[in-house]
């Protein structure tokens, strides 16, 4: 996979991530000429399409758009069951992910995609696991949370 792009139905980007080195013109040129395509097709057309010398397969969820790039030699299918499967896991750990939940935990989103795509190959195509590492980077970050807390509280402590 070359990059997935994520956007909402107005054409507004919600996520990229680009597993190939390109400048920060080309990467909106194309986000923008994307966008553009991919929008302007009809909701019964295909969804795959064949873009400069690259395959596009995106997937319309309820307002959003999840659009990949792969190679001419990729499988498409195999690239949509990657769609499908971060959708599933934005659902689980959000559950029923909606636009928002993409907007104001980007963060997250793209940590359950850096869990599951690795260089833009699936890294981990079990959902448990992959919710298991999630769950787990969760507990991590509350423990350090709750740590600066209580170490907090013991210097206010001490300072009284």
């Amino acid at each position: 996979m070359q990059f997935m792009l994520l956007f909402s139905r107005q054409g507004k980007l919600r996520l990229q991530k680009w597993y190939v080195p390109l400048s920060d013109k080309e990467k909106k040129k194309i986000t923008r000429e994307l966008v553009q395509t991919v929008l302007a097709r009809k909701p019964k057309m295909c969804s795959f399409l064949e873009w400069r010398d690259l395959k596009i397969v995106y997937k319309r969820y309820a307002s959003l758009y999840f659009c990949c790039a792969i190679e001419d030699q990729d499988n498409e299918l195999i690239t949509l069951e990657i769609i499908h499967r971060y959708v599933e896991l934005l659902d689980k750990y959000f559950g029923s992910v909606c636009e928002l939940d993409i907007i104001f935990n980007f963060e997250k989103a793209y940590f359950i995609l850096d869990e599951f795509l690795l260089g833009g190959e699936a890294q981990e195509t079990s959902k448990k696991n992959v919710l298991k590492a999630i769950e787990q980077a969760d507990l991590l970050q509350e423990m350090a949370q709750w740590g600066c807390v209580f170490l907090c509280c013991i210097c206010a402590h001490k300072i009284n």
